[in-house]
């Protein structure tokens, strides 16, 4: 029975079979191939952001290779497949290819330059998020309220990217407005004393105060302070929340705006 041809097709039960199991075969040798080169290169020095891309680059070169052989086993002649699909592929590439092409060699250059790694927070071409993965042809993005986002590399690599966690400490800046009747001296020094209290303000570079404008209606003041990067929201959120009480206890008014409206008599 497996010797006999199939309906309207010069090919075999057997040979369809083969073809089957080649296939399922190919597969699961390709994955399990893929898996002992990655725990491989995860035992090297390289980022794991280089290990994901060389493993999905190498799994789909191997998947190419089990197609072809399934195809073979088909009976079909795979240097004709081949110049087949080499056609197929230059048809492809005149209707708009160039893309795909673009965010594969951006992809490469992600992966060799490594402007970032997973985990890390970025902003890249007007969207923010954690790094969840890249791939040959994307870029993924884990948003802090659980969006995924999917950037194609050519934008990732021909924007500018914003990595905020890279570098191991960064300065936060808390804005705030006193009223114009205060005395300036001691609401820079109720904040000096507020960030020298915090235990994450890093010492050194020394936390400080700054006037940044002389607003319609305050004394525009901004709090600097140097933190681990892993404490920076932590500090970002003290800090806000403190220096709103400590000005109500020392009686310093943060003004809001205000019109005042005059009406004229005829």
């Amino acid at each position: 029975m497996l010797s006999q041809n199939l309906p309207y097709m010069e090919l075999t039960f057997f040979d369809l079979l083969s073809a089957l199991i080649v296939l399922v075969l190919g597969i699961i040798v390709a994955k399990v191939l893929i898996g002992i080169f990655k725990n491989g290169l995860q035992k090297t020095d390289l980022p794991e952001l280089i290990v994901e891309f060389l493993s999905k680059f190498i799994l789909a070169l191997l998947y190419v290779a089990v197609l072809l052989a399934t195809v073979s086993m088909l009976g079909s002649d795979i240097s004709s497949v081949i110049v087949g699909l080499s056609a197929v592929i230059g048809l492809i590439l005149g209707f708009g290819m160039q893309d795909t092409l673009t965010n594969i060699a951006a992809g490469i250059w992600i992966a060799t330059l490594r402007p970032f790694d997973k985990g890390e927070f970025l902003v890249v071409n007007g969207f923010s998020g954690s790094v969840h993965e890249v791939g040959i042809m994307a870029t993924e993005l884990l948003t802090p309220d659980n969006k995924l986002i999917t950037i194609p590399s050519k934008l990732v690599w021909g924007s500018p990217i914003v990595n905020a966690t890279r570098m191991p400490t960064r300065r936060v800046d808390v804005d705030v407005g006193v009223s114009y009747d205060t005395k300036l001296e001691d609401a820079l020094q109720v904040a000096i004393e507020l960030m020298k209290e915090n235990a994450m303000v890093l010492a050194e570079p020394a936390p400080a105060v700054v006037t940044t404008a002389l607003a319609d209606s305050s004394v525009n003041l901004q709090l600097r302070a140097w933190t681990n990067t892993e404490d920076y929201w932590g500090v970002k959120g003290a800090l806000t929340n403190g220096i709103l009480k400590a000005y109500k206890e020392e009686g310093i008014g943060i003004p809001f705006p205000q019109l005042d409206v005059h009406l004229e008599k005829e």
